[in-house]
């Protein structure tokens, strides 16, 4: 039903809110099921992508999880698989199970549905607070030194795709190793943090699924970032009058005043690194198209996430709306898919976080496929 994003009209938002409490917010339809929920409020389809954020669906299955669970519980690890793309003018239902009720661990597994159809499922585990004993095994992967030394961002950067409604800033940091033609030695890097202040009301489960819905940022693309792979091509980039098919969401015109910039200031800008600044300078625009180089750098045809996990080390160790440090490295890719692991870090260098997620990552073909 296009047009009706959410099952019920969203009410105002509280003014106690941030954005990101406000873009996870969930219904609970007890009236109809206890263990039903729908959100809130309209989703975020990012530009060029082939559904949903696919964060906002993470996140969304663990607040309801959540919510299910005895207030000592907290979440400890969620194996996600995404099955369909979500369509962001449908509702979606987000449907609980009680898998397991123990002293020390609780199991839930989550089905996000549209028009009846599962587009996304997960099971979580959750354990009791304190449950692990007075005695404890410990260990943990430091943050690298010289990130920690460099200390956090001096200020926000500007999103150029989500632009300044984006529940969430990151900054970048340059790529490790980025000379280096082994992919799987590279490290991308970001800070990133919610934008505004979590509410007390929220409690530690909002700073849970706000992390949870940040893991999904840039995570599957590290591989086209560490493989140098080009992002654009001349067909899917807007025309100057906003008409085309636009996969990626941008304009010439955006391309034409990045093109205008101060490479200074587009270092400032989220999500850019020296090669994405690099493809942005190495094309042209004539007519209102945007001509390649020649000879053309392979290209992705077609990205998207299969299965996404997260490893809650630290769960009330952090707050998400304060800078959190991420390194992803990818240890493979082949036959169309490439596998990344991710680190997520307190400012003070704490590990609250490893996610993995496996993706589809295909070039674009110079013969059409035979599948």
């Amino acid at each position: 039903m296009p047009g009706h994003p959410t099952l019920i009209p969203p009410p105002p938002p509280s003014p106690n809110a941030s954005a990101i409490e406000a873009t996870l917010e969930l219904t609970h339809l007890r009236d109809i099921n206890p263990n039903l929920f729908t959100n809130t409020r309209p989703l975020w389809h990012p530009p060029g992508a082939r559904g949903i954020y696919g964060g906002a669906v993470i996140a969304q299955c663990l607040a309801a999880a959540q919510r299910t669970v005895p207030a000592d519980f907290y979440v400890h690890s969620m194996h996600c698989y995404f099955v369909l793309n979500g369509n962001a003018e449908i509702p979606i239902l987000y449907d609980v199970e009680h898998v397991r009720e123990g002293r020390s661990f609780a199991t839930r597994t989550v089905q996000a549905r549209q028009r009846g159809a599962p587009i996304f499922t997960t099971t979580l585990s959750f354990m009791r607070e304190g449950s692990g004993g007075e005695k404890k095994v410990e260990h943990e992967h430091h943050m690298p030194e010289d990130v920690l030394a460099q200390g956090v961002p001096s200020s926000e950067g500007s999103d150029w795709i989500r632009g300044q409604t984006s529940p969430f800033v990151s900054a970048r940091v340059d790529i490790l190793n980025d000379g280096d033609e082994r992919p799987h030695v590279k490290r991308t890097r970001q800070w990133i943090k919610a934008r505004g202040r979590i509410s007390e009301e929220g409690g530690h489960q909002a700073h849970l699924s706000a992390l949870a819905y940040m893991s999904d940022s840039y995570f599957i693309g590290t591989v086209s970032r560490v493989h140098k792979l080009w992002r654009y091509n001349a067909s899917n980039v807007k025309s100057t009058d906003g008409k085309g098919n636009g996969s990626l969401g941008i304009s010439t015109d955006l391309i034409a005043k990045l093109k205008g910039m101060p490479v200074s200031e587009i270092r400032k800008l989220e999500g850019m690194d020296e090669d994405i600044i690099s493809q942005l300078q190495s094309v042209e625009i004539k007519d209102g198209k945007v001509v390649l180089p020649q000879p053309p750098r392979p290209e992705i045809g077609m990205m998207v996430s299969l299965d996404h996990s997260i490893y809650f080390h630290n769960p009330k160790a952090f707050r998400a709306d304060e800078w959190m440090f991420t390194e992803c490295e990818s240890p493979w890719a082949n036959d169309g898919r490439g596998l990344v692991m991710q680190r997520m870090y307190t400012k003070e260098g704490k590990l609250i976080a490893s996610c993995v997620q496996e993706g589809v990552v295909r070039l674009k073909q110079d013969k059409p496929s035979k599948l």
